[in-house]
């Protein structure tokens, strides 16, 4: 089982500094992480949904 980012965490992040107008900070990027939507799905559907996105999710425990 693997968790899943909805929306993925990148985007998440990117929009927040773009709302921002900076660069987040290690604890904001944290906070947003930790407050994310996310699920809990089986290998072949996380597969599944990072190639419908076309790209893979940043890795959570390194963002």
């Amino acid at each position: 089982m693997t968790i899943v980012f909805v929306p993925s965490l990148i985007a998440l992040l990117l929009s927040k500094a773009d709302e921002k107008g900076s660069p987040l900070t290690e604890l904001e990027v944290l906070d947003i992480r930790d407050n994310a939507t996310a699920i809990y799905v089986d290998a072949e559907a996380a597969l599944s949904m990072s190639e419908s996105r076309g790209y893979r999710d940043i890795d959570p425990e390194n963002c």
